[in-house]
């Protein structure tokens, strides 16, 4: 949230009690939220960051939803890519060191003076007219690229080994 701060980027923050949370911290750093998750106003959210994107607003948020599982791209990603007809830029914020939380996700809060490393991939273009199939292949494109940019984040960081499966851990910054 740090680097990105104040460059008028829109995200989504779930319209729970965390949502709360989550949106007036994202506000502080100089982000516009709307309120929606996979669970709950996920339309309505989506239809808002659309309209943020026609205004030339840029958005940000976790492809993988808020209950996961972890590192599974969700489809609203593709959707909103395909109804603007921007592309998807994929980005993995990952740290050396930091403080696991125990949830499904395994958040990851950088402790002070760490490493942290951004990894950001290709932009993924959705053509619009696509079929439920193509759509499907378009989801999985992004969900490699999002684990090849995990797995480079490890071998970067020093916590894996380039064969090695990507760890969910690292980070929730998709």
């Amino acid at each position: 949230m740090l680097y990105f701060r104040d460059r008028d980027i829109v995200t989504i923050a779930s319209q729970n009690f965390d949502g709360e949370w989550a949106s007036r911290l994202a506000h502080w750093f100089g982000y516009r939220t709307v309120r929606g998750s996979t669970s709950r106003g996920a339309v309505r959210a989506l239809v808002q960051l659309k309209r943020h994107m026609e205004a030339g607003a840029t958005t940000a948020f976790a492809v993988d939803g808020p209950r996961g599982p972890a590192l599974k791209v969700q489809p609203g990603c593709i959707w909103l890519a395909q109804a603007t007809g921007n592309p998807i830029v994929p980005f993995h914020v990952a740290a050396r060191a930091g403080w696991t939380a125990r949830s499904w996700d395994r958040t990851l809060v950088p402790k002070p003076f760490t490493t942290v490393l951004i990894a950001v991939g290709a932009p993924v273009t959705v053509e619009p007219g696509l079929d439920d199939a193509a759509l499907e292949q378009a989801r999985l494109g992004v969900e490699q690229a999002m684990l090849a940019l995990v797995q480079r984040a490890d071998v970067v960081l020093g916590a894996g080994d380039p064969g090695a499966a990507p760890r969910a851990a690292s980070t929730r910054g998709w």
